[in-house]
């Protein structure tokens, strides 16, 4: 935008007093940015001091979902939204529809193109349209016990046949104190990650023909997902904790679950376990597969730098957006310091990345040996958009064939017929 500290305008009316981080130049365009990556005070204050011609000001908004409810009431009143805004890749169909984001093709993204990986810019396309600069992934991996493993004899699973079986020598080995791992039913991430590797494609929408979508979450592929893992439900193979609490985390960090089938960003989560075992040693290994021979490399999570709607001046918070992570060394504490696993083939591919050594992990290489081919092989997909309804509906869905009231195929008819229901209520046509 093209106001200067002290000065009101769109984006959110910047000034000094409202940036977290300092202005270091006076008199030159700010664009105002909501975030919340552990890096971004580092990351702002060092494209702040390497430009004299543009200013970025930094505010965290929250997280996730705190952040998207202010940037809706933002983009619904008309004024407050910032020039630029980090937000998740199944989130943003949310806001397209909202005519709340930019379409960054008409403001010169297309030339950067090439900087991001495949999956990552699928994941921010719609149609022939670009609503985001991707910043980071999540390709998914599987971290695992090994002296769990090694202790009762059991070979680290690499298919999911393989995984089913070892579940059940985990149980009869430990009397079922120990389970291989966890189906939560709020997992949405983790479960369009699954429906993915299996072939499901769940949503086909196109920012460019908004009125019109194509819903299919009762397929073959998908029931063959939620028949799977209610099926190791029903053996009392897995545990259906609710993911994020205490409970979950006490279970993974006490031996209660072996593995958690997470993407790599999750490396930060697992040694702040509270009462963790001390003895624990935990390490990465590629995600099972349903065919071996035929790999299928899949992501959960990871986010975009967009620009909204109420940006001033939209051809300047594309290029801020597109560069603010070009710097080697900004991008490298990204990776250390902020814990982000960016989208960038450059990173990924570089040596210092793929050799990195993780000491709570043994030394392993965890990048070079899982989660580098992973983020190579995504090849990305398509949202729908109202994630958050579809995502409580699945949970209150899976909920209910935890809980015996619904069989696993039920799950996916049933999910199909609300989604449609919705979509039509809310002025969609069906393809």
């Amino acid at each position: 935008m093209g106001c200067s500290p002290g000065g009101g305008g769109g984006g959110g009316g910047a000034s000094e007093d409202t940036c977290t981080n300092e202005i270091k130049v006076e008199d030159v365009p700010i664009v105002t940015y909501w975030a919340w990556h552990a890096d971004s005070p580092d990351t702002v204050d060092a494209y702040n001091e390497s430009h004299d011609d543009v200013q970025i000001c930094w505010t965290n908004a929250g997280q996730g979902p705190d952040q998207y409810t202010k940037l809706s009431t933002s983009l619904q009143s008309g004024s407050g939204a910032p020039d630029i805004v980090v937000i998740e890749y199944d989130w943003l169909s949310s806001f397209i529809i909202q005519d709340g984001l930019v379409n960054l093709s008409e403001h010169g993204v297309e030339e950067y193109k090439d900087n991001f990986t495949e999956g990552a810019w699928r994941d921010v396309s719609s149609g022939d349209s670009v609503y985001g600069v991707p910043t980071d992934l999540g390709p998914l991996g599987m971290w695992y016990r090994a002296d769990i493993f090694e202790q009762h004899g059991i070979a680290v699973p690499t298919t999911w046949d393989e995984y089913s079986a070892a579940a059940q020598q985990l149980r009869d080995a430990t009397g079922g104190e120990t389970l291989i791992g966890n189906f939560a039913p709020n997992g949405s991430g983790q479960h369009y990650a699954f429906l993915d590797q299996a072939g499901a494609v769940p949503f086909d929408f196109d920012s460019g023909n908004q009125g019109e979508i194509g819903i299919n979450v009762n397929d073959e592929a998908s029931k063959k997902v939620f028949e799977y893992w209610l099926g190791l439900v029903d053996q009392g193979l897995v545990g259906t904790d609710e993911a994020w609490t205490p409970e979950f985390n006490t279970k993974l960090g006490t031996g209660g679950y072996a593995t958690a089938v997470y993407p790599a960003w999750y490396n930060i989560h697992i040694p702040g376990f509270e009462d963790a075992d001390a003895d624990a040693q935990w390490r990465a290994a590629p995600v099972p597969q349903w065919d071996a021979a035929n790999p299928v490399h899949v992501n959960w999570g990871g986010s975009a730098l967009a620009v909204t709607a109420q940006a001033d001046d939209p051809e300047l918070a594309t290029r801020v957006a597109a560069e603010l992570y070009e710097p080697e060394d900004v991008r490298q504490n990204a990776v250390e310091a902020g814990g982000l696993f960016l989208a960038s083939p450059d990173v990924i591919e570089a040596e210092w990345f793929q050799n990195l050594e993780y000491e709570f992990y043994g030394g392993q290489k965890v990048n070079q040996d899982v989660f580098v081919p992973a983020a190579l092989g995504y090849e990305g997909v398509t949202y729908g958009p109202f994630s958050q309804f579809y995502y409580d509906e699945q949970q209150r869905l899976l909920s209910e064939a935890i809980a015996g009231n619904l069989a696993p195929s039920e799950v996916a008819d049933e999910l199909q017929k609300v989604l449609e229901s919705y979509a039509t209520e809310q002025g969609f046509t069906l393809k």
